[in-house]
């Protein structure tokens, strides 16, 4: 049975097996990212899920498939978009404050630029469709496997491109991980890192990929680098909002452009409510102890939604996809590095 047949189920069939189904691979990926080993190496419980999700998907779900497919597609949107309102508890206004200006430019600056980089290399250098391309792009340029899939809605991808992109994400993020702490640490002892804790922090948290990855790069220089560190990751995560909303425009505006009549923008509704949970949140009203059963909630319905993004994928479409890209992804990554570092730099020297 192919992905678009998964996709699909008969309008009377119950989403009940489905989301039960999507629910025990979460709360497994839940429990295995618990495990010491797998935090230490900034393994989430997302990425687990999308990988338990994969196995399943390419074995025995094509058996339950038609009665499990409502379900799974209930996961897949509607629980993808909830999950995106809630994680803006996990942010607040006053983490802009904390960066000053010249945090926020620098990850305004390493968005943009990663994502304009990411539509030209993979559009018109490397070939890729333009969805594959944006998908990267997006996953790149703000908070990894999150952004993908609530950029999924509006680019309006298949299972497979957003596979394939949370699979870069995972792979040059993991890699990120383990090399900026290394990179930190030859460069004190070179005596040419211009840097100093705080601002390393900085750069880790507007150049890597995921939240996780980002806290233990960080973790490893110092804690006061991954305090930084993370700041400058959560306000990067807080111009998902406008991102999404910008991104729509631009593709409405290119339909426009390519065919006769103008297309509607598709608003990303729910980034509004993201961002309304992040204005709600910075008042503080709600106990601390209920935020974070929220934010646990969250991870969750995240995780379901990756879950049942794994189970509509099939292996032969990411072979299909061929090794353009993951060298887009090589080429973002050489990016991130080489250009965050000098948009780092230059920011910090002009404010």
């Amino acid at each position: 049975m192919n992905t678009a047949t998964q996709g699909l189920a008969p309008a009377r069939s119950s989403p009940i097996p489905g989301l039960l189904l999507t629910t025990a691979i979460a709360a497994v990926s839940l429990w295995l990212g618990t495990l010491p080993w797998l935090q230490a190496h900034g393994i989430s419980a997302l990425t687990l899920a999308i990988v338990i999700g994969i196995v399943l998907g390419n074995t025995v779900y094509g058996s339950l498939a038609p009665r499990a497919a409502a379900g799974v597609g209930v996961s897949r949107a509607t629980l993808l978009r909830a999950g995106i309102v809630l994680y803006g508890l996990r942010l607040t206004l006053q983490d802009i404050g904390q960066v000053g200006a010249a945090g926020v430019l620098i990850d305004a600056l390493v968005l943009c630029s990663t994502f304009a980089l990411a539509w030209w290399l993979g559009s018109r250098v490397l070939g890729l469709e333009r969805n594959t391309a944006l998908l990267i792009g997006a996953g790149s340029s703000i908070c990894g496997a999150a952004a993908v899939m609530a950029a999924e809605p509006v680019v309006k991808g298949r299972a497979e491109q957003v596979a394939v992109a949370v699979a870069t994400v995972v792979v040059f993020g993991t890699l990120a991980m383990f090399l900026y702490p290394l990179l930190y640490q030859w460069g004190v002892a070179a005596g040419w890192m211009p840097l100093d804790e705080t601002g390393f922090g900085v750069f880790t948290g507007s150049t890597v990929h995921e939240v996780a990855q980002v806290v233990a790069a960080g973790r490893a220089v110092s804690q006061p680098a991954a305090d930084a560190a993370v700041i400058a990751k959560m306000v990067r995560v807080m111009m998902l909002a406008p991102f999404l909303v910008g991104l729509s425009a631009l593709l409405a505006r290119g339909r426009h452009a390519g065919s006769g009549p103008r297309s509607k923008i598709a608003v990303p509704w729910f980034a509004f409510g993201f961002i309304a949970m992040v204005g709600f949140n910075s008042l503080q009203l709600l106990p601390a102890r209920l935020v974070a059963t929220l934010v646990d909630l969250d991870t969750a319905l995240l995780a379901m939604a990756m879950a049942a993004l794994g189970l509509t994928t099939h292996v032969s479409a990411l072979r299909q996809a061929g090794t353009r890209p993951l060298l887009l992804a090589v080429l973002l990554f050489a990016w991130l590095l080489g250009g965050g570092l000098l948009i780092n730099l230059g920011v910090r020297a002009l404010l």
